[in-house]
């Protein structure tokens, strides 16, 4: 009876301590042209929707393009802006990031991605000559954050922060889902993830890594891995979703800031697990420019990141390697 007693005492107090924490609420829609999926426990069952949706407004008014009058689009308009916090702290981490990887990360990238039919401008006559020019207004030592200002080295150079952008929109909405009292969390933009906590379940979140299957149309819901993320962020980067075919040549949206043209390697989807998803973020984008073997060897050197690559054999077929401690978050 004793033993009893005590199981049904401790009952009460999971279920007393549930009740205190509210139940688990979902939030989906819209933003930087993709979807996001968040579910957090909140206070009190609070649905915190309405704040989520004002924080994206915020962060849309710093990084899109295809705002007229974000902060982003007026440094490439050359207008005068002074940035806010979420843009200079996005910006320095990228520079930061640029630096560690020799340039495979580069946010100024965004000509040639627009010249390529990958940006927020239409896809232009490729040729040497263009590839030349483009190549000369490219380069993250060529723009710096000085005196409060974002300034260029040439009035030409464009920004793009999009493959850095939306894990820092995770990181920044799990710190406000943390301030408004959630201990418990998942925040998914178009694939990048920040997790805290656990789930519904009292489980730690598990999430998949799609197999990279070239569909540019429908999403390939066919999983290659699924991992346990605890209190981690996770993000994936690949060329099996946005793409063309032209002439009979494929042409993937990872465009090398070297080189001026789309990557052709084996790597074919990149995942990194680290503590911010910025960070996880920005490093799925440099390796999937810098391609299998670079990308390993630089990922030894980087301790606080862990990666999953899937890569295509001599025969085509797919292969995977990971670093040792992301071995410890695979499920079976």
């Amino acid at each position: 009876m004793r033993i009893k007693a005590i199981f049904f005492l401790i009952g009460l107090t999971l279920l007393f301590s549930c009740n205190r924490k509210g139940s688990y609420v979902t939030n989906d829609g819209q933003v930087y042209g993709t979807f996001y999926h968040i579910v957090y426990q909140s206070p009190g069952s609070k649905d915190l929707h309405t704040g989520i949706k004002e924080k994206f407004d915020e962060y849309t008014m710093s990084f899109s393009t295809f705002e007229k009058e974000s902060v982003i689009s007026k440094i490439n308009n050359n207008e005068p802006v002074i940035p806010d916090s979420y843009f200079v702290n996005c910006f320095i981490r990228a520079e930061e990031i640029s630096e560690i990887t020799d340039g495979a990360f580069d946010i100024t990238v965004a000509p040639m991605v627009n010249a390529w039919g990958f940006g927020f401008k239409n896809k232009e006559n490729i040729s040497d000559e263009l590839i030349d020019s483009l190549k000369s207004i490219t380069g993250f030592r060529k723009v710096r954050h000085m005196n409060g200002y974002i300034v260029k080295d040439n009035p030409n150079t464009m920004l793009d922060m999009s493959a850095i952008a939306k894990g820092y929109t995770c990181d920044l909405i799990g710190d406000f889902l943390a301030e408004k009292g959630c201990d418990n969390y998942m925040v998914e933009i178009g694939g990048e993830v920040v997790a805290r906590g656990v789930n519904a379940k009292g489980q730690v979140w598990s999430i998949g890594i799609t197999e990279p299957i070239d569909d540019n149309l429908f999403g390939s819901s066919e999983l290659n891995a699924i991992v346990r993320l605890p209190d981690k962020a996770l993000a994936t980067s690949g060329n099996y979703r946005n793409f063309y075919i032209e002439d009979g040549v494929k042409y993937a949206h990872t465009i090398d800031p070297k080189t001026g043209y789309p990557v052709q390697h084996s790597l074919l989807s990149a995942t990194v697990m680290a503590d911010d998803c910025a960070t996880a973020d920005a490093f799925a984008t440099a390796f999937m420019v810098m391609g299998l073997e670079k990308g390993i060897e630089l990922s030894k050197q980087i301790p606080e990141i862990e990666v999953y690559f899937i890569y295509a054999d001599e025969s085509g077929k797919n292969q995977v390697y990971y670093s040792k401690k992301f071995k410890r978050i695979l499920t079976n």
